[in-house]
């Protein structure tokens, strides 16, 4: 039984398993995140440019009933 357990110990099958399943959490953790951040600041300058579109169509006499 002695034998066993210091076997079981010394065995390394299954660790590099779970050093990719805790890379590959931190790698997916990562692209949610940056994800976020990309996604509002889009919203942001979509928001931006058609305002500004709408202020030069203001600006220069056009718009959608012409």
């Amino acid at each position: 039984m002695i034998k066993f357990i210091k076997n079981f110990r010394k065995d390394e099958n299954g660790a590099v398993t779970v050093d990719w399943v805790v890379l590959t959490a931190a790698v997916v953790g990562l692209a949610i995140a940056a994800y976020g951040a990309i996604q509002g600041n889009t919203d942001t300058v979509l928001t931006a440019t058609g305002n500004s579109v709408l202020g030069a169509q203001d600006y220069l006499g056009g718009g959608a009933g012409d």
